[in-house]
C-alpha cells in the first residue's frame, strides 16, 4: 500500500499508525517460540501480560492473553521458561506498539528440548567442534584463573575456597554473569571472550550449580558453544552435577562434574606436591646411596685382589723373570761363543796344518824357475839352471847338477851361502826317488 506524500502534503503520525495497524490486521496467526522474561498476573484482571525474548538475539515482544488461556499452563510456566505461543500480531495505534494476542500457550517439554539438543549436538559434532584433537592440556600451575559464574553463587564459593585450600597463592579473575534466564547467553559469551583476551589468564572455568534442564539450557546454546570453541585459552566446564551434560561439557577442553571438582582439577594440591617432592628426594637419595654402595663394594673387591694389595708384586715377578731371562741369555751366548771359539780354533789348526808355510817349516822347500814356475819333474830342469828354492824363512838360489839318472848322489850339495845339505834331505832338491842328480823334483811339495 503506497501513499502519495510530500513535504507540502505530509501524513499525520496517527494515520501512519492506523495504516500499519490495518496492514498487520491482515496477517494471520503464527507460532512463536521464546523465553518468558516477565510475567504479570494482576489479581482480578482478565488479561495476563508476558514478555517473550529470543535468547540468541536481543529481541523481545509483549504477549497478551486471556486469563483462561494462561491458567491452562500456569502450573508449569514461570519466568525463564521456554514456551511456544500461537498468537496473532496486533498493533496498538495510540502508542505505536506491536504485540501478540495469544490464543494458546504450550510449554516446551523436556523431551522436546532434549530432542532439539540432540539435533544440535549432531550438527556441531559433524563440524568437528567436539573432536578430541581440539582439546588443549591445562597448565600444571596456573598463575591466574578466569572464573565465569553467578554472582554470590555457591559455585563461585566452592571454586574459590577449594582452589585456595589446595594452593593458597592462586589468583582469580572473576566475572559474575546471569547463569539462567534471557540474559545468560549474551553475558556468558561476553565474559568468556573478555577472559580469553586477558593476557594473564591461563585457564577459564565456567561454573554453575545444579538445576533443571531448562535452567541449564543457556549452556547448551549454540552461540555459547561456538564462543568457547573459538577460545585460545583452555576452558573447563563445571555445569550442574554429575548427571548433567550440557553441550558446553563437550566443547570444553576439560569437563568437571561439579564446581568443586573443577577447582581440584585446575589447581594442584600443595600438600600432595610437597609429598611428591619428598618422595622423589628420598627416591633420588636411595638411588645415589645405592650407587655409592655398589661402587664402594666394587672398589673394596678390587682392592682385595692380590695385585692391589701388593702393587709392586707384579713388577717384582716380572723383574725376576727378566733377570732369569738375562742370565739364561748370557749363558746361552757364552755357550755359543765358547763353541764358536772352539770351532774356530779347530778350523784354524786345520788351516795351519794344511798351510804350505807349515809344510815349509817342517823342512820342505819349493823350487821355482826364474819365471816363477814350480819345478815338479826333475827332467824338466836342464843341468846348470839356476833355481829359486823357497824355504820357511826365506829363499835360496840353487844350481841344478848334471849327473845322469841312476848315478849315486854326492855326499853333499853345497848351496850358495856355504850351507851343506844332506843328499835326499828336504830342501836339497832331491827327487822323491832319492836321486839328487837333478834339481826340481817335488821338493817340499808336500803333495
Amino acid at each position: 500500500m503506497a501513499l502519495t506524500t510530500s513535504a507540502d502534503a505530509p501524513v499525520p503520525v496517527g494515520e501512519v499508525s492506523r495504516l500499519i495497524g490495518s496492514w498487520i490486521d491482515r496477517l494471520g496467526a503464527v507460532w512463536v517460540e521464546g523465553q518468558i522474561t516477565q510475567l504479570s498476573r494482576r489479581p482480578g484482571a482478565g488479561v495476563v501480560f508476558l514478555t517473550l525474548r529470543d535468547p540468541s538475539h536481543d529481541v523481545s515482544i509483549v504477549v497478551t492473553c486471556f486469563r483462561a488461556v494462561f491458567d491452562q499452563v500456569a502450573d508449569v510456566v514461570t519466568e525463564g521458561a521456554r514456551v511456544v505461543v500461537h498468537a496473532k500480531p496486533e498493533w496498538y495505534a495510540p502508542r505505536g506498539q506491536l504485540s501478540l494476542r495469544a490464543a494458546e500457550i504450550r510449554p516446551v517439554g523436556v523431551g522436546e528440548l532434549l530432542a532439539r539438543l540432540e539435533r544440535l549436538k549432531r550438527s556441531l559434532t559433524a563440524e568437528g567442534l567436539f573432536a578430541a584433537g581440539r582439546k588443549r592440556a591445562l597448565p600444571f600451575l596456573p598463575q591466574l584463573i578466569g572464573l565465569v559464574c553467578g554472582r554470590a553463587s555457591a559455585a563461585e564459593r566452592d571454586v574459590l575456597e577449594n582452589a585456595r585450600l589446595r594452593w593458597p597463592a592462586v589468583r582469580f579473575e572473576v566475572r559474575n554473569v546471569a547463569v539462567q534466564g534471557v540474559h545468560a547467553v549474551p553475558q556468558v559469551i561476553e565474559a568468556v571472550r573478555e577472559l580469553d583476551a586477558h593476557p594473564g589468564v591461563d585457564v577459564i572455568i565456567v561454573a554453575r550449580g545444579g538445576g533443571s534442564v531448562e535452567d541449564l539450557l543457556p549452556f547448551s546454546d549454540e552461540q555459547v558453544v561456538r564462543a568457547v570453541a573459538a577460545c585460545r585459552t583452555p576452558v573447563v566446564s563445571a555445569i550442574g552435577h554429575e548427571p548433567d551434560t550440557p553441550l558446553l561439557d563437550l566443547v570444553a577442553d576439560l569437563r568437571a562434574s561439579t564446581p568443586t571438582a573443577a577447582a581440584k582439577l585446575v589447581v594442584p594440591d600443595v600438600g600432595e606436591e610437597l609429598q611428591r617432592v619428598r618422595q622423589l628426594r628420598e627416591r633420588s637419595l636411595r638411588a645415589v646411596n645405592g650407587l655409592l654402595d655398589r661402587e664402594e663394594r666394587g672398589l673394596a673387591a678390587a682392592r682385595a685382589r692380590p695385585c692391589m694389595e701388593r702393587p709392586h708384586r707384579m713388577v717384582e715377578e716380572r723383574a725376576e723373570r727378566i733377570t732369569e731371562l738375562c742370565d739364561r741369555s748370557r749363558r746361552t751366548l757364552g755357550h755359543l761363543l765358547d763353541r764358536a771359539d772352539s770351532e774356530l780354533t779347530h778350523t784354524r789348526a786345520r788351516v795351519v796344518a794344511l798351510s804350505p808355510a807349515a809344510t815349509l817349516r817342517r823342512g820342505y822347500a819349493v823350487l821355482q824357475r826364474p819365471d816363477g814356475a814350480v819345478v815338479r819333474v826333475a827332467a824338466e830342469v836342464p843341468p846348470g839352471e839356476r833355481l829359486r828354492a823357497r824355504v820357511a824363512d826365506g829363499e835360496l838360489t840353487v844350481v841344478a847338477a848334471g849327473e845322469a839318472p841312476g848315478a849315486e848322489a854326492p855326499a853333499a850339495t853345497e848351496l850358495p851361502g856355504g850351507t851343506p845339505t844332506p843328499a835326499g834331505a828336504p830342501g836339497a832338491g832331491g827327487g822323491a826317488d832319492g836321486s839328487g842328480g837333478r834339481a826340481g823334483g817335488d821338493v817340499g811339495g808336500g803333495s
